[in-house]
């Protein structure tokens, strides 16, 4: 039985569009009618005289060549073809996104030829006739994002499918019948995507992993980590080889270093921390002056280039910091002992001690490895009662002990007098221009099981700045005494926010009576400032903190120095968590090469670390807000019956974002749910508007919600629309 030819229907595209795709999957190598109507599989003469129509069209629009009689080809050229990155939506269509192109380009769904979020394509950007905005279509994927995906298993009898909670995600993954290992119907798994053949609607894959059921407080958390590649624990070989580390303190090496066991040296960290990065030392010099040391963990003295610890924690390149666990960079040998700088245990560090005078300017500066004794260990509640109340005496209710307990009058004469300086450093950074973010950060108070049972909030206070601030100083003097040297470094940089997100920022806070005054970089930041003052303790501090954030672009890791803009300053590195970030690692090792009179070193190297360590940063912060919306939606859970007051923080066509005022958590009402009136999406006032009554919900407005439904797989709250606060 002959094949039947194959018709084209209205949603199909065009010869020419086939035609041209096959040209431009195969540029520069030619082809005549025969061939294309062999791959298209068409026979019949309508069709193949269509074909030869069609290649002379657009042989005459000069968007191929006929190389030879009846043989046409494209050409490969700059001015069609761009290299980029896929942004998906999450309505089956994505963006084509690439630095030669001065807008994203929209990517229909039919133009995405099996590319997903995030790969990078080769695509063709063109015209079309019917509108004036240009489209791209994928020609090739040069580099997938990712191949392996978090998702639950849906099993028939001869094969599974798994489909995933991500809303980029646009298809879902064949697993044939071999290929679904130990999983289970409706378990949530790991799954490699292995395969995905021209003519499949979706990819082929496999189970590498099965995580657990839904909805069980583990397999969520893995799911998390697993679904941006994250590591939950470490290999045996590299556990093993940690565990052989000699960490014993010698005098050999001792002798080394420059010996600060006698000066008086602190720690400040949360509660809860067990792995103390950094120290400060203080003492009063003859002149009057102080000598402030910051001490940071030797961690590369234990950690060398080139063995498989250092594999490990270079493709880590950051801890995760997830609600209820910590997913160290190092083995917990090293994180939580060696290099953590308990109280009372002698400790090698790297630091750097400044000399200041009583105006906390920088008189002089050095850098080294070091020996150090912690003589106490703080919490910052225990600094921040020392600092309000002067007082020598921590009551239990603060303590780190349980007990009340007796400060010695040196710490407390050392702690006060670091808070001064500091407060004056702090000064200093703002009047220079430095933007103050102190985010609200939402924290869970967590039962044996790691349920959720309270929601409260951290706020920075006093002894939070101090220990700020001579971190900074110490990012800032490293990575400005070999900036001013022009060697290669590793610098932490922040370019300035861009300007139309600056102006999407003013028409969301003028709703709410605030302004950005954007004459100068400098009238920027102070306004920025201004704004950050004026709204905290407001009911919308945190819609409006989060915007602001967003409008600033990214800080990451680069060895081309261009100033870190949001803390205003020319030069600043990551010198100060080496236990829980690579690249403070890497700034170390450069640091101690050149105090030996090492030459710089060769910056594209470096730059590739770089880069993947901001990567790797990314997907760390994305896992963490995973964990934070996942135990929002569990705590949300227990609390259906309850009614909330929210804060309207998002308006889109299908409904409100509201954010809970008591706890922050965020979910949807849908349009379709509010039911007091027919109302649709207002574009121009970035509000819902009422038929009948033309009454407004715009953001800012408060309204009561109840929880309607809470998705933990999808990490998803929606709620019923009670009713607005009219008071």
């Amino acid at each position: 039985m002959s094949k039947k030819p194959k018709k084209f229907g209205k949603n199909e595209k065009t010869f020419s569009e086939k035609i041209f795709k096959i040209l431009s999957k195969n540029a520069n190598k030619p082809f005549n009618y025969k061939q294309i109507a062999a791959i298209l599989e068409l026979d019949d003469t309508k069709s193949r005289n269509e074909i030869i129509k069609d290649l002379k069209i657009l042989a005459a629009q000069k968007l191929i060549i006929e190389s030879e009689p009846g043989t046409y080809l494209v050409k490969a050229s700059s001015q069609q073809y761009y290299e980029g990155i896929v942004d998906m939506t999450s309505r089956k269509s994505g963006y084509f996104v690439c630095d030669e192109l001065e807008n994203d380009v929209f990517i229909p769904f039919i133009n995405l030829n099996h590319a997903l979020d995030k790969d990078k394509v080769k695509a063709y950007v063109y015209n079309r006739r019917s509108s004036r905005k240009p489209e791209a279509e994928v020609i090739e994927i040069i580099e997938r994002n990712k191949t392996e995906f978090v998702g639950v298993v849906d099993i028939q009898k001869n094969f599974g499918f798994v489909t995933t909670a991500n809303a980029k995600m646009y298809t879902d993954i064949f697993i044939p019948k071999n290929k679904l290992a130990e999983a289970e119907h409706g378990d949530v798994v790991l799954v490699k995507l292995e395969d995905w053949p021209a003519k499949a609607d979706s990819p082929f894959g496999s189970v590498i992993k099965v995580l657990g059921k839904p909805g069980e407080h583990n397999t969520e958390i893995h799911a998390i980590l697993a679904e941006y590649g994250l590591p939950y624990d470490f290999p045996i070989e590299v556990e093993a080889y940690a565990n052989k580390i000699d960490t014993s303190i010698t005098q050999a090496e001792i002798d080394k270093r420059r010996d600060m066991r006698k000066v008086l040296t602190f720690t400040v960290d949360p509660k809860d921390a067990k792995d103390f990065d950094d120290a400060l030392s203080f003492q009063v010099l003859e002149n009057g002056n102080f000598e402030i040391g910051v001490h940071i963990a030797d961690v590369s003295h234990y950690l060398k280039e080139g063995t498989i610890l250092d594999d490990e924690a270079y493709n880590r390149a950051t801890s995760v910091y997830l609600v209820d666990r910590v997913v160290p960079m190092l083995p917990e040998v090293l994180s939580n002992f060696a290099c953590s700088l308990r109280p009372h245990e002698e400790k090698y560090t790297f630091s750097a001690i400044f000399q200041l005078n009583a105006k906390a300017e920088v008189l002089d500066s050095w850098f080294g490895r070091t020996i150090i004794y912690s003589d106490q260990r703080f919490a910052y509640e225990e600094a921040q009662h020392i600092i309000e109340t002067k007082s020598d005496v921590i009551p239990a209710e603060i303590s780190l002990t349980g007990k009340e307990y007796k400060v010695p009058a040196e710490i407390v004469a050392a702690t006060l007098k670091q808070d001064e300086l500091a407060k004056i450093l702090r000064r200093k950074r703002m009047a220079d221009g430095a933007i103050s973010f102190d985010k609200v950060e939402v924290k869970f108070n967590l039962n044996e099981e790691s349920e959720p049972v309270g929601v409260f909030f951290k706020v920075s206070k006093d002894a939070n700045h101090l220990i700020e601030e001579f971190m900074l100083l110490a990012n800032r003097k490293v990575a400005e005494f070999i900036g001013k040297q022009k060697k290669t470094f590793i610098y932490r940089i922040h370019d300035e926010p861009n300007q139309d997100k600056l102006i999407n920022l003013q028409t969301v806070i003028s709703k709410f009576g605030y302004a950005i005054n954007m004459k100068s970089k400098k009238e920027i930041s102070q306004s920025l400032n201004k704004l950050l003052n004026d709204v905290n303790g407001k009911k919308e501090q945190n819609l409006v903190d989060t915007l602001t954030i967003r409008s600033m672009s990214k800080a990451k890791y680069s060895t081309e120095n261009i100033g870190h803009y949001g803390l205003a300053f020319d030069y600043y590195s990551h010198f100060t968590s080496p236990i829980r970030r690579y690249p403070d690692v890497m700034a170390h090792r450069l640091l101690q090469y050149y105090l030996d009179g090492g030459k710089s070193v060769d910056a594209d190297v470096y730059e590739d670390k770089c880069e993947h360590s901001s990567n790797m940063e990314g997907l760390a912060a994305q896992a963490e807000r995973d964990s934070v919306k996942y135990m929002q939606v569990k705590y949300m859970q227990d609390h259906k019956d309850q009614e909330f007051l929210g804060v309207i923080s998002g308006v889109t066509e299908w409904g409100i974002y509201v954010e809970i005022i008591e706890n922050k958590c965020e979910g949807m009402v849908r349009i379709r749910e509010i039911k007091e009136d027919y109302y649709t999406f207002d574009e121009k006032q970035y509000a819902l508007v009422g038929q009948a009554t033309q009454s407004i919900l715009q953001l800012g407005d408060e309204v009561f919600v109840k929880v309607k439904t809470a998705d933990l797989v999808k990490k998803q709250l929606d709620f019923n629309f009670i009713r607005r606060n009219q008071n």
